[in-house]
């Protein structure tokens, strides 16, 4: 692989990563619930209070990681790292900043604009990632090594894996609403498209190829 597509991973890899973090604040802002695995962290947020959510979900995802490794250490790289270490305190910004536009109370369009900007932005950063090959988020590993494993599609599997953190965080407590359920059913379908007509032509050009 020449040097130019290696910068191209790269950059694929921090964007992808950098961005979902910064779409799952539009996420909390929307208010209609988050995506499935901040479902479950939130549930675990609210049993473990002695804790700030950044450094909680380094740690539920340092755990994932030691799992992941026995698993399939190709799906561990920079972006799994990044993840790891950085992507709990994106999210906490993003939240901040994005209350601070919208205010405590944003109307019902709003609330809408956001969840269908979070979903959207969301999978895009994922399908950017993902391609990227450089490593992926502990929690996209599961899907993905499922599907390896030919254990079914990925879009089918990205939902179970999707619908069991929306259970086990409701059961913890965590909010589970209308954009939670929403990005359940939808996100493996939407990563897949943004994968094929994004994501892939931008890393291949007109190989447009793995």
């Amino acid at each position: 692989m020449n040097d130019k597509k290696i910068k191209k991973r790269i950059l694929m890899a921090f964007i992808g990563v950098i961005v979902s973090g910064l779409a799952v604040g539009l996420f909390r802002n929307a208010r209609f619930g988050t995506d499935p695995f901040q479902v479950f962290v939130n549930g675990i947020s609210n049993k473990v209070t002695f804790m700030d959510f950044g450094t909680l979900y380094m740690l539920i995802n340092l755990l994932m990681l030691l799992i992941i490794f026995l698993l399939n250490k190709h799906h561990i790289g920079i972006s799994t790292f990044v993840n790891i270490f950085l992507l709990g305190y994106v999210v906490q910004f993003s939240d901040d900043v994005v209350a601070g536009l919208v205010g405590d109370s944003p109307s019902m369009p709003v609330r809408i604009a956001l969840l269908a900007a979070g979903l959207v932005i969301l999978c895009f950063a994922s399908a950017m990632y993902f391609t990227a090959d450089l490593g992926v988020s502990t929690y996209d590993a599961v899907s993905l090594i499922l599907t390896e494993r030919k254990l079914g599609k990925f879009r089918y599997l990205r939902i179970t894996t999707d619908v069991i953190c929306v259970i086990v965080g409701f059961a913890l407590g965590a909010v589970v609403g209308v954009g939670t359920v929403v990005t359940a059913f939808f996100m493996g379908p939407l990563i897949d498209f943004f994968n094929i007509h994004v994501a892939r032509p931008f890393l291949y050009g007109k190989e447009n190829k793995q």
